[in-house]
Order: structure tokens, then sequence, then C-alpha cells
């Protein structure tokens, strides 16, 4: 038997998420995306830095799209994702140690 949508049936309170997702809204993510992170209480750009690519793209709710659209505004502000940062810190450390 399938499964009924618990956000079209009316299971959610979408008043949280709308107090809380006004930055993904600007990004323009769609709604999944943005209840996604905010149930993560990923809620602002530079959120992004306390988790690996890989669990941002494991979050349900989180398609291409999102992705392609986070991605580009962390470039545009010079964020990176939990693991680069560790991979950039070995790195110089065994450049300058």
């Amino acid at each position: 038997m399938k499964q009924k949508c618990a956000i079209t049936s009316g299971l959610v309170d979408l008043s949280k998420y709308e107090k809380l997702d006004k930055n993904w809204k600007d990004l323009k993510l769609a709604a999944p995306a943005r209840r996604a992170l905010v149930d993560k209480k990923i809620l602002r750009i530079n959120d992004l830095r306390k988790i690996t690519e890989k669990q941002l793209k494991e979050l349900h709710g989180m398609g291409p799209t999102a992705l392609k659209l986070l991605k580009k505004e962390m470039k545009l502000k010079k964020i990176s994702f939990k693991i680069k940062q560790i991979m950039a810190l070995s790195g110089y450390l065994r450049k300058h140690l």
C-alpha cells in the first residue's frame, strides 16, 4: 500500500520552516531541499562548513539542482565543505612542517 506524503497530508508543521528557511528561499532552493537543511539545523550558507559534501547529498530532499545552487553559492563566498578543509590543512602542514 502506498504511503501518503506527510507534507500533503498535513502532518508536518510548515510554519516551522517558514521562520527558518529565508536564506534558502533567497537562493531559490526547492522546498524539499530547504526543509532538509532546516531539519539538520543548517540555516545559513556558512553552516555548510560543518558537513561533508557526501552528507549534504544524502539528505532526503536534496536533489541535483539544489546541490548545484548551493555549491555555486559556496564558491562565491569561498566556503568549502568539511572534508575539503581537513584535506587543505593536512596539505598545508605537510608543506610547512
